[in-house]
């Protein structure tokens, strides 16, 4: 039974101040999906979901921008290209990975980022067992000459349409679980 509930949470357009006067700050950007799932099968929705929607290359399946997905190596390190339906590309690079999750960093890219951060996840909710979490959250600075609130938006905007494409690819009622 799976319900996503109302609460896809924007956590983004937090300011975290670095320490100095001389220290720019990093932009924060995060959404959270919670997904209603049977409490007695929790830890099989979460790697359920996770398999379908956390392989380092499984993007290219729900973001709505993302049309392409390359992984390649080089040396030990492990990359991702994307190809965005605007042709653009952003080349990222595999940092950590998890049970259900990874963190990587983009090498290069149109956005208007830079010392970009980022993690995925799929988790168990920590105050509602009938719940999983699909997080998504990002530490980044705006390039010279953007607008933090410019590359905010541009974030914030790239972690909603996913969200909301997860929420409506696998965050659904099975058909079975009206009946």
């Amino acid at each position: 039974m799976r319900r996503p509930t109302a609460a896809l949470m924007l956590a983004g357009g937090a300011l975290i101040a670095g320490a100095g006067v001389a220290s720019a700050a990093s932009l924060v950007s995060a959404k959270k999906l919670e997904i209603n799932v049977d409490e007695t099968k929790t830890e099989q929705e979460r790697v359920a979901l996770w398999e379908k929607i956390g392989g380092w290359c499984a993007i290219e399946q729900w973001h709505p921008a993302v049309t392409k997905c390359e992984e390649s190596k080089e040396g030990d390190d492990t990359f991702r290209t994307l190809t965005l339906q605007d042709g653009g590309k952003i080349k990222e690079r595999l940092a950590d990975t998890g049970t259900t999750s990874y963190r990587y960093e983009i090498v290069e890219s149109p956005l208007p980022v830079k010392n970009y951060e980022a993690q995925f996840s799929v988790t168990p909710d920590d105050d509602d067992l009938d719940e999983i979490n699909v997080s998504w959250s990002a530490t980044y600075d705006p390039t010279d000459g953007t607008d933090a609130k410019d590359a905010r938006k541009v974030i914030d905007g790239i972690f909603k349409d996913g969200m909301d494409s997860i929420e409506a690819k696998y965050g659904k009622p099975d058909a079975d679980d009206d009946k």
